[in-house]
């Protein structure tokens, strides 16, 4: 079963670039439907991008023309890349793994957008 580490949080202002990573073990990124999904305190779990085992991408309205997902089968890493980073994409970023037989987590990472 594929474990999930997500890395790539940080601190950064309004405006500024980040490029989470979502490194996998255990299975292959290109056998699952992968994911970004986010989540801010007191609301639900909110999911963002994915990208599919044929490199179809699809994206939440809200980060649509700011946010890549791409995926490297070389590195088994997916990553998210973020631009034109607004404050209320403050939140914690979780990389997602999704087949028939399963949804695997990783434990998420913090991306804080302020000035």
């Amino acid at each position: 079963q594929v474990q999930l580490v997500e890395s790539g949080g940080d601190l950064v202002q309004p405006g500024g670039s980040l490029r989470l990573s979502c490194a996998a073990s255990g299975s292959s990124v290109s056998m699952y439907v992968m994911g970004w999904y986010r989540q801010t305190p007191g609301k639900q779990r909110e999911w963002v991008a994915h990208i599919t085992p044929g490199d179809s991408t699809n994206y939440v309205d809200f980060v649509k023309g700011r946010f890549t997902i791409s995926r490297d089968n070389a590195k088994n890493t997916v990553f998210l890349q973020m631009n034109s980073l607004k404050p209320e994409d403050t939140a914690v970023y979780y990389c997602n793994a999704r087949s028939l037989m399963a949804s695997i987590w990783g434990k998420g990472t913090l991306v804080t957008v302020s000035s």
